[in-house]
């Protein structure tokens, strides 16, 4: 009986969307799973070094829970590269602006910071409300 380690290839990985419904779920576990299943962690042929991950489409963006005092604390900040251009925006403010913008940041900052990571960020499919246009691709329904 021979063990080997499967090494999985571009060409042989199946990709498959799931939907995932935030409302009512609290931020972080959230994005935590969504991560988790972008980066193919979820499957048996997971290696570090390929995109072994699927699609993740969230739907319901806006109605999705901070725990504590999360929403007024937290605070999310960039910075143009001029003197004084440091810009911060409280997580109230964003869900209220752009709710999307909120599960993403979140899930970005569960992937890796390169080429890879980037890849798996673009199979994040973030919605507002709970219409999307992928009914197509039939995704499954994922329970985080």
């Amino acid at each position: 009986m021979s063990k080997t380690t499967i090494m999985p290839r571009k060409e042989d990985i199946q990709k498959k969307f799931y939907l995932v419904d935030a409302e009512g779920k609290v931020l972080g576990r959230l994005a935590s799973a969504v991560a988790n299943v972008l980066s193919g962690k979820n499957k048996p042929t997971y290696a570090p070094h390929v995109d072994t991950g699927d699609y993740v489409v969230v739907v319901n963006a806006e109605h999705v829970v901070l725990t504590g005092r999360k929403l007024d604390d937290k605070l999310y900040r960039r910075h143009s590269g001029y003197p004084g251009g440091l810009k911060e925006i409280s997580a109230r403010k964003l869900q209220e602006k752009a709710p999307e913008e909120l599960i993403r940041k979140a899930v970005a900052g569960m992937l890796p910071k390169s080429k890879l990571g980037r890849a798996m960020f673009k199979k994040l499919l973030v919605y507002k409300g709970s219409e999307h246009p992928h009914a197509a691709q039939q995704p499954e329904a994922l329970e985080v």
